[in-house]
């Protein structure tokens, strides 16, 4: 009995959690790009709340939904006597989306909570048409309300999310959207407490309203299938909203000369498998995508889709049935000549059109998922992808709560990008302390991604052990044993030694897997020189990289790419070393001003000569 009653608690507890987590969301829509939208983006007006006097009354009790103090109701005095100590106006805006830090010199550390407000007009085109409000990232808890009353709530700093807006809250004019944004750091969330990357709060990514038919589809997943890697069989599953059994959903791919008609079930998911002749499967010499185009009724939504296959073989990575040598870098989601998050379409091509003059073809988009406009361009250039979630560092493995919410963020990730032919890797985390407790957290991550997705591969950035057996070094972390990919990261010569540590080093692993080095890298401030003895000068990073790839030459067969950290400069609040580096991480191989440092070329000379030979 008593066993029971503890294990009643505990499901009562995960589903507090998760409620906590999404409170009344609805299931995030697929390709919102693909659909009628209506951008929010521009200047939203603001309030700085530090001691949250908007959420909370003055003995710290929730304020209720009407109390007219709160600030997601108006406040506009309805008379003279009517008494208001809060107030939006356009003295004080933030640009949406971007992250506040960089807007204005007082918010440059701030965490805590900050309301956004914005006023809309809006006329749906059908009665019966349903609205959704859609957000790309809130950094950290975004609780969203629409003419006072409480949408929902959602954490996590980097996931996709929406919320329907009823017709009984929504009005033709004069729409009240207020965000209050809290980006303060807890030991209990995802990530915690300690990261190595800037806090970055605000509304950072687009913000869209979002009008679908009442029947429609709401989400899909379209892919090869797998382990055959001849095959050219089409598969996967649609989602549909409010249809009625027996009707109808169209699956047209124009190109390839298809068209099936599905009809739908009493499941909440409808597969289907057909086979597509003369299909050209997306590669990195040609990323092929071709329009795919779902009906339903009168909803009508299409996508650019490549078709690929990945696997592993043996200690090997196959891309459609090849070997394939993954030559990298990791990217932070940062534009360092501003000093800001990166968001927009400009952004993204400047980071990975600096990875291909880099000779990349592949990025690590470390160490959360990046915007959306990251993944689909890189579906157009031919950039193989490894998208990962902040489980980073010294998280609280044992709390079954922190648990859900990495598992939340997992499958926010996956759902969002799952048609993505760039991706082929999905980490759960990044350099976490080897432990039972935290093994057995991460290896239920891996096998939550299996489960959502079991088309791609994945990973983690395993902690490296630099124990030495005749400079031998083993990747020996029991995590490895689960994971398709043994990905590690070393800073040899940086963190441990000299660079010149690297001529005697070994690398090796007991697991007969792909062994990928998912991070290496040493500090340079950019424009600095000296004699390659000289830490932070660009001479020592050119010398670090210098002995990296002579050592990189002689791994072991199974050796299978290189993500080194990383492409350009970012903000780091660790990194306080008043000369060389005052706020930033300088690992970057672009400085802070977007110019090249000398050990670019050395990477780079590298990567040109691995492409005429694997």
């Amino acid at each position: 009995m008593i066993k029971q009653q503890l294990h009643l608690r505990w499901v009562l507890l995960v589903v507090l959690t998760l409620q906590q987590l999404s409170v009344n969301s609805a299931p995030l829509l697929t390709n919102i790009t693909g659909r009628k939208t209506t951008s929010l983006n521009g200047k939203w007006q603001y309030i700085v709340d530090s001691y949250e006097t908007g959420f909370y009354d003055y003995r710290y009790i929730e304020r209720n939904e009407n109390d007219p103090e709160a600030y997601w109701n108006t406040d506009k005095p309805a008379h003279s006597l009517d008494r208001k100590e809060h107030g939006y106006n356009d003295k004080y805006t933030l640009n949406v989306p971007g992250d506040w830090n960089s807007q204005a010199d007082k918010f440059l550390y701030y965490e805590g909570t900050v309301w956004y407000k914005k006023t809309f007009d809006y006329q749906k085109t059908s009665k019966t048409n349903k609205l959704y409000l859609y957000f790309g990232a809130v950094s950290y808890r975004a609780d969203v309300y629409l003419n006072g009353k409480k949408l929902g709530i959602h954490k996590g700093a980097f996931s996709a999310f929406n919320f329907e807006i009823p017709d009984s809250i929504l009005k033709a004019n004069g729409n009240f959207l207020v965000v209050k944004v809290d980006n303060r750091r807890y030991a209990n969330e995802i990530p915690t407490l300690n990261t190595d990357w800037w806090n970055y709060g605000g509304i950072i990514r687009d913000v869209s309203l979002v009008e679908v038919p009442n029947k429609y589809i709401s989400n899909y997943f379209i892919h090869l299938a797998k382990p055959s890697s001849t095959s050219n069989q089409i598969q996967g599953w649609v989602e549909v909203s409010n249809a009625a059994l027996n009707d109808i959903v169209s699956i047209d791919i124009p190109e390839l000369k298809i068209s099936q008609k599905l009809k739908v079930t009493s499941e909440r998911r409808i597969s289907f498998s057909f086979n597509a002749q003369k299909l050209t499967k997306w590669s990195v010499e040609n990323p092929k995508l071709y329009n795919v185009t779902y009906t339903l009724g009168t909803d009508k939504i299409s996508e650019k889709i490549g078709f690929r296959n990945i696997e592993v073989q043996g200690e090997k990575i196959m891309l459609n049935g090849k070997s394939i040598f993954l030559r990298g870098i990791s990217i932070h989601a940062e534009i360092p000549q501003e000093a800001r998050r990166a968001h927009s379409q400009k952004d993204v091509a400047q980071l990975l059109g600096w990875a291909q003059e880099l000779g990349c073809n592949m990025v690590r988009l470390a160490h959360y998922p990046h915007d959306e406009k990251m993944t689909r361009l890189a579906d157009s250039l031919g950039l193989l992808v490894w998208s990962e979630i902040p489980v980073y560092w010294t998280i609280d493995f044992k709390n079954p709560d922190v648990f859900d919410k990495a598992k939340v963020q997992l499958d926010e990730m996956i759902d969002r990008d799952k048609n993505r032919a760039s991706i082929i890797i999905w980490s759960v985390g990044n350099e976490t302390p080897v432990s039972e407790t935290r093994t057995n957290f991460m290896k239920n991550l891996l096998e939550e991604a299996r489960k959502k997705d079991p088309t791609r591969l994945v990973s983690a950035a395993l902690e490296v052990n630099y124990h030495s057996e005749e400079n031998m070094r083993w990747i020996d972390d029991p995590l490895g044993a689960y994971v398709d990919i043994v990905s590690f990261n070393q800073y040899l010569g940086w963190y441990g030694g000299t660079p010149e540590s690297c001529r005697t080093a070994n690398w090796g692993t007991h697991y007969k897997k792909p062994l990928f080095i998912s991070e290496t890298g040493a500090e340079a401030l950019g424009g600095y020189h000296a004699n390659a003895n000289q830490l932070w000068s660009e001479e020592f990073q050119e010398w670090f990289y210098q002995e990296q790839v002579a050592m990189l030459k002689r791994m072991p067969s199974n050796f299978v790419g290189i993500s080194p950290w990383l492409l350009a400069d970012f903000r780091s609040p660790r990194r306080n070393n008043p000369v060389y580096q005052e706020g930033w991480n300088n690992k970057g191989l672009y400085d802070q001003k977007g110019n090249k440092k000398k050990a670019f070329y050395v990477l780079k000379a590298y990567y040109d000569e691995l492409s005429k030979t694997k």
